[in-house]
This record gives C-alpha cells, structure tokens and sequence, in this order.
C-alpha cells in the first residue's frame, strides 16, 4: 500500500486523463456508466420518527445528478432495536416505503442506479434512542457506548436475518436496483464477525465459519428473497486495527464464504467504534489509505471490489481503476463537498472540483448539532434555502478582506452578477487559510484556496492585492455596499513580561522561517494551540503546551484530537493541564499548576494561542459615511472557516 501512495505521487502533476474512471462496468444485470459510487453516508436530513424528508429526497437527487454511476442510500434500520441514531433511515415497516421510493425514483430520474444499505446497529447503539438493552452476540458492551448489552438467542438471531430479508423485498419494491449489506464499523454483523466483540460457543462464534455464519445466513436470505436479477454488495472492515479484530487475512476467509453465498461485490472499508479514524480518516492519514486492502482482496476473491477512504481525486481514483487496486471507487465526503465532483472530472474541470479537504467537519456536526455541514461546501443540508439566483439589479460591491468568508462572499456575489471588487492588504488571497495550511497535517487546505481563487478568477472578481483599505479608499470606490471580511487580531494574555521580545503570535510561530526556536512554551491547548505545538516540534523545537483546562484539544472534533494527541506524544510535547500563565522572564514562561506552585519552563520563544478578538475597526468609520455595510466572520465574533464561509455564502446570495 505505501508503495501504492509513492506510485501516486509521482504521477500526479503529470497526467489529466480520467479515462478508467469514466469506463462502463457491470454487475449482474447492474449497468454502471463508470466507476464511481457515492457509499451510503448518514444525511441526518431524516425525521426523528424515520419519515425521509423533501430535503433528504432533494439531498439524493442532487448527488446524482452529478454524475456517479450509483447512489447508494445511507443505511437504513431493518430492525426497531438495530436503530443507532433517531434520525436515521428504517425498512422495517411498510410505512416507510412512500419515501424510500420518492428516493429510489429521484436517483434513478437523474442517471444513476438507485441502490440501499440495509444494516444493524447491534451494540453499538443506546438503550435512550431504543428504549431497550442494544443486542449484541456477546455480553460485550460497545467500547464507546456506556451501558450493557443483551446477547441474541439463536432464535432472536434467526429472526434478524429474517428481517434482513424482509429489508431486501422492500428495498425491491421500493424500486432499488442494488442491495448492499452493511458488514463494517462495528455494526452487528461485523459485531458477529470479530473475535473483539464475538465470544460465542455455539454455531454462531468460535471460528472463522462459525463467526461469518451470520452474515452467510443473511446473504442468502436476502438472495433468495431478491432472485438472480439484483446484484448484493457487502461492506466489511477488512481491518479492525484493534486486539482480537479483523484483519486482512481473516478478511479475504469471510468474503470467500459470502462469495460462495451470492455476493457479488465488496466494498472493503476499515475500522469499528474503537477505532473511528479508520472509519472517517481525518487530514492526518494518506490519500487512499485503505486502497492496499481493496487490492489485497481483489486478488484472492472472483468478485469485483470497491475502493473507499479519502479518494478525493479523480487523478488518484482514475490510478487505482488502472492498477487493478479496484473494480469500482467509492467517493462520499468528496461528493457532499461537491455534488458535481463526476461531472467536472469527466469533463476535464478538474481545477473547479471542491475538494474534500478531509477536516471532519461533517462529523462534528453529526455529533455536535445532528446534522452534516461541510467546511468547504456551506450549501450542504441547505440546498434549497441557498440555492442560486441571479441578481435583478446588479450593484457595485467592495469586499474588504481575502480570508475564507471574504473570498466565498466575493464569488458567490460576482457569480450573480454584481461587479465585486476584492481588497487584500497582504500579497496573497487566502487570510487564515494560508497560516492553517502551513502545519504538516493540513496542507489540504491548499486546496480549497486553489479552489476560491479559481472562482474568483472564473467569475470576474476585481482584485486589490497589497492595498489596505481606508475610508479613502472607499469613497475612491463609490460602492454601493461595503462588506467587511477583515477577520481578527491575536489577543494576549495581560500579565506581567506579555511585551518581551520572546513572547510572539501563533501567527509569527507558523512563520518558522521568521522564528526559530529551540525550546518554546505554547499559552494555551485548544485546537489552534496543539497544531502550533505540532508544527514546531516537527521542526526540531522541544514544546510544552500549558493549558488552563484539565484537557488539551477543546473543542477539536474526536478523531482529529485523537490522532493529534497522539502526534504530539509521538513528539515528546510535554503537557501541562490544569496551569496557567503567571508571567514572562527573559528566558520562558512562570506557570502556576493546580495547588498554586509555581516553576518556570525555560524558552527562547513563548507562544500565545489564547485565542483572538475582532479587528473591526473600519466598520464605524465606514458606517458613519452611509454606505450600506455588512460583517462575516471574524471581525464579527472569532470562530472558525466553517462560520466564515457560510455567512459568506449566505450574504452574497441575499444582496
């Protein structure tokens, strides 16, 4: 697999062609017009009581009609005590099937092949959204779910595998085209799978056989309910990467009995509950990460494999098809970042694709708020409240500030036709952005600057590089609105020596040209903080991060904190929670712990990430003048690019 990634990153750069990606391919009686399948990924744009909704209905339609060769619907609950989540999709009941085909029709109207995830949750769910003890095969509870289990009776066993079927008949008639069988991420067929969560004596545990006879029995129930005409995927974490889990060999013996079942393709992920990163890889792991298994179990079995896990370039998707890594490549969160992602590699429009910038945002909301949002794409979950409309009475309209909500506000505007004048004090477009993508792990941030100026440059954008703006300036300009994007201004903390010439910005800190260091001390462990922290130590620089709270990492989205941390420990970064910053000497930092003593840590640099207040400064002048003005992002209230980008989304489709 290494190898694999070295292969791609020397071709990249040199070829355009996506003609692999763009053959036909079938399975079955399944006509597939290329190779490219969005996997079923939770929308959270169902009802609390399972109802789909005009939102997940439209959510669908647009994502196919951006050209994948198939749709498959997020996984939907064949069991009331399989549900994981309250707004997630069911077939266990004929009550749902009106919105289940308003799906199905919408995808199939659109070009591509309807196709459903039929799944169970197993114990990897709450007793609060069942209202019972989850089910498992083992008195194991989930390792991230608090609270016990009930193991399954062969009985109730038997049962479940009948309501699979039921889910297959359904899903026929709700007129899918493609069943996909969700073996993975911890769910209870993964749950019987491995020996992690599956201690059984009976027919059902012990070995391979035994452990994979569930999800045998499943298949060919579901085969026998769907006839020969309807192919079957299965989904399995051919990794586990935990004790007693799934491994590659292990793998390639269970999918060689569901082969013998009636599979008739794989879709090979990784990962279960205690392992998520594997399941959503963050910034911090390679492009294609899993492709190495895919290939792994391409060669062992007689059936075609689906490649899935950060493939966010048709160029990298367009390689592993010619390879033979895969047969089929599964793009999700590159397909909620852009709809049109098919569409534009097909066409050539590679520099317009938005690429998934693998940030998570869209699983910090799912968790956070109980809906998907995406960093780079604001309009997701909200496609019809933004959709696009051009201007009746275009305006002149002066933008201060490149950062990420002053650049989506530009386009977006320009993109309506408004004239849209761009002003950038420094020499460069990108604000924040271009400090963000500086760390190792994040320089797919890149991207989306590539991807902003590109819409700049596309729509006519008039930009104003190294030109500060004044009230001058503006009246020079005669806009009719003004929007200030100017973003924010570290803060310092206000104790004694916080002026010495060691003491400098997490901005002058990225800036490792400008600051050397050999020992440096970082104020403050939240997210802005550990990334300070991690790039100097990865610069040769010993690193301590104080932080006031009992915990570094607030309020960073779990898997990225998770692997972060571990960077940092990785890196000898010494930890000090629960302490604070009581001044600064010429040679580091005086802490205070928890009981009060206090020590100094030695430093040639120490760093302040304690966050930033607005620089807002220009609004009353300019406001005082008459113009119409409006603030997004920071120099309103710091928060993050997500915010900025969205209220630049949201203002450049309402002026």
């Amino acid at each position: 697999m290494a190898f694999f990634m070295l292969e791609l990153k020397s071709i990249l750069g040199r070829k355009r062609s996506v003609k692999y990606l763009f053959s036909n391919y079938s399975i079955r009686n399944c006509d597939l017009k290329n190779r490219i399948v969005m996997p079923g990924l939770a929308s959270f744009l169902i009802e609390n009581d399972g109802s789909i909704t005009d939102k997940a209905i439209e959510h669908y339609r647009l994502r196919a009609a951006g050209g994948p060769a198939m749709v498959i619907m997020e996984a939907c609950a064949v069991s009331p005590e399989g549900i994981v989540s309250p707004h997630q999709a069911r077939i266990y009941d004929d009550r749902f099937m009106e919105g289940l085909t308003k799906i199905a029709r919408a995808i199939k109207a659109e070009g591509a092949v309807p196709a459903v995830q039929i799944h169970h949750g197993g114990r990897q769910t709450s007793s609060k959204v069942i209202k019972q003890l989850p089910v498992a095969p083992s008195p194991l509870p989930c390792p991230t779910i608090t609270g016990d289990v009930k193991p399954l009776t062969t009985g109730e066993i038997e049962g479940i595998v009948e309501k699979f079927g039921d889910a297959a008949t359904r899903s026929i008639e709700a007129g899918f085209e493609f069943i996909e069988i969700h073996g993975a991420h911890g769910y209870l067929v993964n749950q019987f799978l491995s020996k992690f969560s599956n201690i059984r004596e009976d027919r059902y545990g012990g070995d391979i056989a035994g452990r994979t006879r569930f999800a045998e029995e499943i298949v060919r129930e579901v085969r026998h309910r769907i006839g020969k005409d309807f192919p079957i995927s299965f989904k399995i974490s051919a990794m586990e990467f935990v004790k007693d889990g799934l491994d590659i060999e292990e793998s390639i013996e269970i999918l060689k009995i569901l082969q013998n079942a009636g599979i008739d393709v794989v879709q090979v992920s990784a990962g279960n509950d205690a392992t998520p990163e594997w399941i959503c890889q963050p910034m911090f792991m390679e492009k294609a990460c899993l492709t190495g298994f895919a290939g792994k179990i391409k060669e062992a079995l007689d059936v075609p494999v689906m490649a899935v896990g950060r493939i966010n370039d048709p160029l990298i998707a367009d390689e592993i098809i010619k390879n033979g890594m895969a047969d089929l490549i599964c793009i999700g969160r590159g397909l909620l970042a852009d709809p049109e992602f098919p569409k534009k590699a097909m066409e050539g429009r590679l520099d317009n694709i938005r690429t998934c910038i693998a940030c998570n945002t869209c699983m910090e909301s799912i968790f956070r708020k109980g809906r998907v949002e995406c960093l780079v794409n604001p309009v997701l979950g909200r496609e019809k409240e933004m959709a696009f409309h051009p201007t009746k009475t275009p305006k002149k309209v002066m933008v201060v500030g490149a950062g990420p909500g002053g650049l989506n506000v530009a386009w977006v505007a320009a993109r309506r036709g408004h004239d849209v004048h761009l002003f950038e004090k420094q020499s460069e477009l990108g604000g924040q952005l271009i400090l963000g993508s500086i760390t190792a792990y994040k320089k797919e941030i890149l991207n989306l600057i590539r991807f902003q100026k590109r819409q700049i440059e596309r729509f006519g954008v008039n930009c104003h590089i190294n030109h500060e703006v004044t009230t001058k300036t503006v009246k020079t300009q005669a806009p009719d609105i003004v929007i200030l994007a100017t973003g924010s201004v570290p803060s310092f903390p206000p104790v004694d020596g916080i002026d010495k010439e060691i003491v400098i910005s997490v901005n002058e800190a990225l800036n490792s040209g400008q600051q050397k260091a050999d020992k440096a001390v970082v104020i403050g462990g939240g997210p802005t903080g550990c990334e300070v922290a991690l790039h100097l130590s990865e610069n040769g620089c010993h690193v301590t991060i104080v932080e006031i709270l009992p915990k570094i990492g607030a309020p960073l989205e779990s898997i990225t904190k998770k692997l972060l941390i571990r960077k940092l420990k990785d890196n000898n970064v010494e930890i000090r929670t629960g302490s604070k910053l009581i001044r600064v000497e010429d040679n580091g930092a005086v802490i205070a712990g928890k009981d009060g003593t206090q020590i100094l840590i030695e430093a040639s640099k120490v760093v302040t990430a304690v966050g930033s207040k607005p620089d807002n400064r220009l609004y009353d002048q300019i406001k005082s003048l008459g113009y119409e003005i409006h603030q997004i992002g920071d120099c309103l209230e710091p928060r993050s690019a997500k915010a900025a980008i969205y209220e630049g989304g949201v203002l450049g489709r309402s002026i």
